[in-house]
């Protein structure tokens, strides 16, 4: 429910005409002081130092990966379809991270492949509408799969790479802080080129940026966090907690018709929309 505030905000400061990079960027800026707060009175800043000074390569390359080149392309991909498209293609993701486990020396789940492959016919069946259609439908489309997809590689390679930097030492409001910290290079250069392009944001977007910040940036991603943490080391029960973000899409849906007055899937859209939910509860299964 959390995440899905993501997708239908990012789409409502897309509509009112808001710059795609500010709205990625003020996430960060303003989850960061949030997030340090949360650590800092609990004391815990000083032991993150130890972790960063002994890999501080891979804290920036894998904190850039995970949040900046997850997030941009994500918000970008608001401008090319409803949210209720987007949430449903970043179901991606679980495609994704079933596929890196051997990246980290964990076997694929054989049980989950074909969760995965029912995942897939929805991801066709929902843009296919759009691939067909005329005019500027297809190409729009087509960007918006090419974009997710990068995302939705990036979120779990960048997430599971610090993991396994961080092992056990940190706790997750820790490993999210300093992942937001090391990113920060990456959005002060997206945002010199959003300042370049298109001026500074309006106070509108600057607000809902904060409630994306609040709501997703800290709570869902502390929230997502910790259950592929508790998950680390069991590539099924991973795959779970990777697949339970199926569930944005139900929330999404609601929230961009009833609040942005987005346009209801068509009927193979439907379809789309209930197979990919199949694939997730598939998922689900294979893993229990």
């Amino acid at each position: 429910m959390f995440f899905a505030v993501t997708f239908i905000l990012n789409r409502s400061m897309n509509l009112s005409g808001g710059f795609w990079v500010w709205s990625a960027v003020l996430r960060y800026v303003f989850s960061l002081p949030i997030l340090l707060a949360l650590v800092g009175l609990r004391g815990k800043l000083r032991p993150v130092w130890a972790s960063i000074r002994r890999s501080p390569g891979a804290w920036l390359l894998w904190s850039t990966v995970g949040f900046g080149l997850f997030y941009a392309p994500l918000t970008w991909a608001s401008d090319f379809g409803p949210s209720w498209m987007t949430v449903s293609l970043w179901q991606l993701t679980i495609v994704a991270g079933v596929f890196l486990n051997p990246l980290f020396g964990k076997p694929v789940p054989l049980k989950s492949l074909g969760a995965v492959a029912v995942i897939l016919l929805g991801v066709v069946l929902l843009q296919s509408q759009e691939i067909v259609s005329n005019g500027g439908g297809g190409r729009d489309a087509l960007i918006c799969v090419g974009l997710i997809a990068i995302a939705a590689v990036t979120y779990p390679l960048g997430n599971r790479k610090m993991m396994a930097l961080c092992g056990g030492e940190l706790d997750t409001t820790q490993r999210v802080l300093w992942m937001t910290v090391c990113s920060v290079p990456f959005w002060l250069v997206l945002g010199g080129i959003g300042g370049a392009v298109r001026g500074l944001p309006s106070p509108e977007q600057a607000v809902q940026a904060l409630m994306v910040a609040v709501f997703s940036a800290v709570v869902a991603t502390l929230l997502f966090f910790q259950a592929t943490h508790l998950a680390r080391n069991d590539p099924r029960q991973l795959s779970l907690a990777e697949g339970t973000i199926a569930g944005e899409i139900i929330f999404t849906l609601l929230g961009g018709v009833l609040l942005l007055h987005d346009p209801l899937p068509g009927g193979i859209q439907w379809v789309g929309i209930g197979v990919i939910l199949l694939g997730m509860l598939l998922n689900c299964r294979a893993a229990r």
